[in-house]
């Protein structure tokens, strides 16, 4: 799955799907490197924004801060969603009527234990992940574990139930658990399904990435299921999916990957309000 991508090849072709499906994750090295520079420069023009903190809590560089919507607060992070290479990433994978979902940038800190980031419903959803710093698999890049998204089948299964315990039952660490380590260059584009396993291990205090969430669209039949996705943005104090900056620049094509979300996201607000009152911070992921 090594190699690299210009203007005129096909991002995505058969053999890219058959893997992803197969396996769980695909790895795109340099697909945006030419924008790079200007990504990074918008990605720290929004911490710079916040101040470097997490609501308020200066990044010291001993835990995970996150902002939540991320790519929203910003034009050119946001422009990513109309980028041609990007979009055939998702459209293939999810039909040219996927959605746009809530999404993080982060300053990560350390160890990030085996999970998943969802695993409850049949309707597709994915992770494209930017990492803005040279990571190995030593300090920190994120390790997948292929195969760990078919649930329901015994080996997905299994390591469900005893990734947490790995020393108890098989007696190794989390980071000798055998996986995949998907090393990356500041440019490159890693997708994987929300289901599939994955973790980092080794990395310092101040490892930079954001990410693009995406999904099928929900049939209108089942958009309930959708809303109660959307319940879990309120950990973040938000009131709406996304960011004022992410709607007001769509155009028309990137409207068409929101236009879902902002339908049935009215019930966030006060889901928010009650996650103030409960909670002493907004959640750090």
């Amino acid at each position: 799955m090594n190699q690299h991508y210009s203007k005129n090849n096909q991002i995505v072709t058969d053999r890219h799907i058959s893997f992803f499906q197969t396996f769980g994750y695909l790895a795109f090295p340099g697909l945006i490197r030419d924008c790079i520079d200007d990504i990074i420069e918008a990605f720290e023009e929004v911490w710079q924004q916040q101040g470097h903190t997490h609501s308020g809590v200066p990044h010291d560089g001993s835990k995970r801060s996150c902002i939540v919507p991320f790519p929203d607060q910003h034009p050119r992070l946001c422009q990513l969603l109309d980028d041609p290479r990007i979009d055939a990433i998702a459209s293939t994978l999810l039909g040219d009527d996927y959605n746009f979902m809530p999404s993080d940038g982060n300053y990560y800190a350390g160890n990030t234990g085996w999970h998943s980031d969802g695993g409850n419903s049949d309707i597709l959803h994915i992770k494209i992940a930017y990492y803005l710093d040279p990571l190995s698999r030593e300090t920190g890049s994120v390790r997948v574990i292929p195969g760990s998204h078919h649930f329901g089948d015994q080996y997905a299964d299994s390591l469900s139930k005893d990734l947490g315990n790995s020393q108890g039952v098989w007696e190794i660490d989390g980071s000798q658990v055998p996986a995949q380590a998907l090393e990356t260059e500041p440019g490159d584009v890693v997708v994987f399904n929300h289901k599939t396993k994955h973790a980092s291990f080794g990395g310092g205090g101040w490892r930079r990435m954001f990410t693009m969430n995406l999904c099928q669209r929900y049939p209108e039949s089942r958009v309930q299921e959708l809303r109660d996705y959307l319940n879990g943005v309120a950990r973040f104090w938000v009131d709406r999916a996304y960011g004022q900056i992410m709607m007001e620049t769509a155009g028309s094509k990137r409207m068409r990957h929101l236009e879902q979300v902002m339908a049935n996201d009215g019930h966030i607000a006060e889901l928010s309000r009650q996650a103030r009152e409960d909670m002493d911070e907004p959640s750090r992921g």
